[in-house]
C-alpha cells in the first residue's frame, strides 16, 4: 500500500534523503475560511498587535451594527481553527522531526 500520505485530513509529507517529517493542514484551514467567508482575509503573523487595545467604544452602537454582529458565528470560526491548531500548526508546511 505505501506509505501513508494522509490521515485524518492530515497531509504527511517526507523527506527520507533529508530525514524530515512534516505535517500540513493547509486544505483544511482553507476550507474554514471559505465556509465564513475569510478566504481574503489579510494575514498577520499575531492576531493582535502588542500595543492593540479593545474598548467598549468599538461595540456595535446602532441596531444595524448589532444585528450584523449577530449573524457572524464568532464561536464556530474559532472552534473551527482551534481545532487545526491542535492537531497540527496552522503553516503551510512546518517541519515536525528528524528521524534516524
Amino acid at each position: 500500500m505505501g506509505a501513508t500520505k494522509k490521515i485524518l485530513g492530515i497531509r504527511i509529507m517526507r523527506d527520507r534523503q533529508e530525514k524530515k517529517l512534516w505535517l500540513s493542514q493547509e486544505r483544511c484551514v482553507k476550507r474554514v475560511l471559505q465556509r465564513f467567508q475569510m478566504e481574503n482575509a489579510k494575514a498577520l503573523n499575531t492576531p493582535l498587535v502588542t500595543h492593540f487595545k479593545l474598548c467598549s467604544k468599538q461595540t456595535p452602537s446602532n441596531e444595524t451594527e448589532k444585528s450584523d454582529m449577530q449573524r457572524v458565528p464568532y464561536a464556530s470560526v474559532v472552534g473551527s481553527l482551534m481545532y487545526a491548531m491542535v492537531c497540527t500548526r496552522p503553516d503551510d508546511m512546518i517541519p515536525l522531526a528528524h528521524f534516524e
